[in-house]
């Protein structure tokens, strides 16, 4: 298991200091051997001991070491937005339905219908995703590999191959990973269909709640909490996971469509890169093909030319292996696809190619199409690009770029001539918002009639109290406080053809928020006006515009001065004249 921590370590932090030492505590507080009653497996205080045959309910098969999030932001509405904390929502229902079941029939468990997320997180990845038809019977099996003892435990056949298609091993099987033994025993009907299937996500999920409060545990205690996961899987490393994404969980999840969920990347075992969904495994323990009797290709040395050699195909050369046929693609870690205009999509779409057994397919050429009434683009302006699938069957778009206009639509993946081969993204951009909107300055903006606006208005949009730029907004000069029509008098701007306007449309605020009219001008009505502006989002602000008469002129004309001076009339001036 070294290599495996080690690359745990890599991904993220993990709750295992919390978890080591209430492991720690639990070794400590019991005898070496001590074990739970019953076939649930032993106590966590050989939890690091290897477990007899069936002592735990997977067999202690691999399973997926991939980690949550180290911190799983909330939002307001109290739902986890990330992509990880997305549920297929059969696979959530049955994990509901089981611990509404179990609060019933064994209300003194406490089960949380988390720890069953947790366990089928780490098991199967939610039944790969979700893959599930609508009575929650998964699309293809999902089986573990053999445990031959080849570094799992060694457990050979119990079911005749009736679970596992297997009469040689036993396998885990289905999305919680029951071994046929065990499932012998704890198997439920989860749905009311009147059988007991382990691909069946309802009965899955009904007998892991079952076996999980067996021996009258408490899981709202945390001993019996660690117990319960450790008998599942007898390994620390296995309940650190568990308990990772218990707490993720625990914060919030959300719905999401059957099919579509993240398919985890790391597992325990290398050997195996995915759970292996084969309903028809080798009933032989080795694969490799026999050569014809007679043939001398059985002699050692020998391959029928006297050669030590392979005699090369016709032609000439090695022949190259055939590459392996994509089955289906799989969504391989793609958040929530949410932009605002103009911006760049925080998530990257990337699909991984598999065969029908799990398998990666490297070097596939994966299809990407922005499809939809959208101007969204990939980077450099495309609409559809085209990238090969990675060592581990990976393929990543390019970064996606959100364009002005707002709204949902669909990113497409595929594989060119495979129609089944195929995933769909909804994105959404949406449209930037103000919910605020405040002059930049206060000077009273008055103006003379027949003449021009000394000031431009000039507004700063905000959007819970941070800067809000690249927002739409409106400017109209209204007839009224409650009459929002365009007026037919009054302040105007100027349109390209130098005529009135009096609504401006398209209008944008700038990167520091900002939004600067053009310049505005009166007509010949003197008088109180209000220009109203508004932004996408519903920010709204009116501004008072005043328009005066003209005032009178105080300096009086030569004329006027001549004819109301008394000392200007002729008999003022002879009266006052000296000596008259």
């Amino acid at each position: 298991m070294g290599p495996v921590i080690g690359r745990r370590l890599r991904r993220g932090t993990v709750t295992a200091a919390v978890a080591a030492a209430a492991v720690a505590a639990l070794a400590a507080s019991q005898a070496p051997g001590v074990t739970d009653v019953g076939r649930e497996g032993p106590a966590a205080g050989a939890a690091d001991t290897p477990p007899p045959s069936g002592d735990s309910a997977t067999g202690d098969s691999p399973y997926y070491t991939d980690l949550p999030e180290l911190k799983s932001p909330v939002p307001p509405n109290g739902g986890n937005t990330k992509q990880e904390a997305g549920l297929p929502v059969t696979v959530l229902d049955a994990y509901k339905k089981a611990e509404t079941a179990l609060n019933k029939d064994k209300p003194g468990c406490n089960l949380p219908w988390q720890l069953l997320a947790a366990i089928g997180k780490v098991e199967s990845g939610q039944a790969r995703g979700g893959r599930v038809d609508a009575n929650g019977t998964t699309i293809k099996p999902i089986l573990g590999p053999p445990l031959n003892g080849n570094g799992f435990a060694k457990i050979t056949d119990t079911d005749r191959g009736a679970y596992d298609g297997d009469t040689t091993h036993d396998r885990a099987v289905g999305p919680m990973q029951f071994i046929p033994s065990t499932w012998a025993t704890w198997g439920q009907d989860g749905n009311g269909d009147g059988e007991k299937d382990p691909n069946n996500i309802y009965d899955a999920a009904l007998a892991a709640g079952r076996y999980l409060c067996a021996n009258d545990r408490d899981l709202s205690v945390e001993a019996d909490l660690h117990k319960a996961i450790l008998s599942y899987n007898r390994s620390t490393d296995y309940l650190n996971t568990v308990l990772s994404w218990l707490e993720y969980y625990r914060k919030g999840t959300h719905e999401i469509p059957d099919g579509t969920g993240v398919l985890p990347d790391d597992r325990s075992d290398t050997r195996y890169p995915g759970l292996r969904p084969d309903p028809t495994p080798s009933n032989s323990p080795s694969s490799k093909p026999k050569p014809r009797p007679g043939s001398g290709a059985d002699k050692p040395g020998n391959n029928g030319g006297g050669s030590s050699k392979p005699t090369p195909p016709s032609g000439g050369g090695s022949e190259k292996p055939k590459p392996a046929d994509v089955d289906m693609l799989a969504n391989a870690g793609t958040g929530d696809l949410v932009a605002k205009t103009g911006n760049a999509f925080g998530e990257r779409v990337a699909v991984r190619a598999l065969t029908e057994s799990g398998a990666f397919v490297p070097k596939v050429k994966v299809r990407f199409t922005v499809s939809g009434d959208t101007d969204a683009r990939f980077e450099g302006g495309a609409r559809s690009v085209t990238v090969t699938t990675d060592s581990r069957g990976k393929a990543t778009a390019p970064v996606l770029k959100a364009g002005q206009k707002a709204g949902k639509f669909v990113v497409q993946a595929r594989v060119p001539g495979k129609a089944a081969s195929r995933v769909d993204f909804e994105a959404q951009t949406l449209a930037r918002v103000a919910d605020a909107l405040a002059r930049t300055s206060d000077k009273a903006l008055v103006c003379e009639t027949g003449k021009e606006f000394a000031d431009q208005v000039e507004v700063r949009a905000t959007h819970k109290g941070k800067v809000a730029d690249g927002v739409a907004a409106t400017a109209t000069m209204i007839k009224s406080a409650t009459d929002a029509s365009a007026n037919d008098k009054g302040p105007y701007f100027k349109g390209a053809d130098g005529n009135p306007v009096r609504t401006l449309t398209g209008l944008k605020t700038g990167p520091n928020g900002v939004l600067k009219l053009p310049k505005m001008y009166a007509d010949g009505a003197a008088g109180t006006y209000l220009l109203r502006i508004v932004t996408e989002g519903g920010a709204t602000l009116t501004v008072e515009l005043k328009v005066t008469a003209p005032e009178p002129d105080a300096t009086p004309s030569p004329s006027d001065s001549a004819s109301a001076s008394p000392s200007a009339s002729p008999s003022a001036s002879t009266s006052a004249s000296p000596g008259a």
